[in-house]
């Protein structure tokens, strides 16, 4: 069961995911995965899981992060649309990988994306972000 309002607690975790996305590894992996990874199959995803691709580290960075944080959301340890309202950038990667996620489970991580998932269905801040994503995702690749 989910947290019926945000409290200070909320607020302070919010703040401290922030200061995270600022560090500055993260801050280039987000950069990279948002700029450069924009697949067209689940083989261009499972291109970066191979450890010589060049995007490799900033998927594996952006995404664990996400998944974290969707975690504490998914678990109700924070209020879920507060919270969302603050952390949609996780939703933009989702969107680029949910058309191949049940693929990228079954060839490459079971749990795959499975917070982010979650969160795109079961909030109603997360389900607004996603379909907005998934929008902007396809215009993108429709130029590409």
């Amino acid at each position: 069961m989910g947290k019926e309002v945000p409290d200070h607690h909320d607020a302070q975790l919010l703040l401290r995911v922030y200061e995270l996305r600022r560090e500055e590894v993260m801050r280039a992996s987000r950069n990279a995965i948002n700029r450069d990874f924009w697949p067209k199959s689940v083989e261009d995803f499972l291109a970066l899981t191979k450890g010589d691709h060049p995007l490799n580290a900033a998927l594996r960075q952006t995404s664990t992060y996400w998944e974290m944080v969707y975690n504490m959301v998914r678990h109700g340890i924070v209020h879920a649309d507060f919270f969302m309202e603050g952390n949609g950038e996780g939703m933009f990667l989702y969107a680029k990988v949910a058309p191949y996620v049940e693929r990228i489970r079954q060839d490459y991580q079971p749990t795959a994306f499975r917070n982010a998932e979650w969160v795109s269905k079961e909030t109603a801040a997360g389900r607004r972000l996603f379909e907005m994503f998934v929008v902007r995702v396809k215009k993108v690749l429709e130029t590409r």
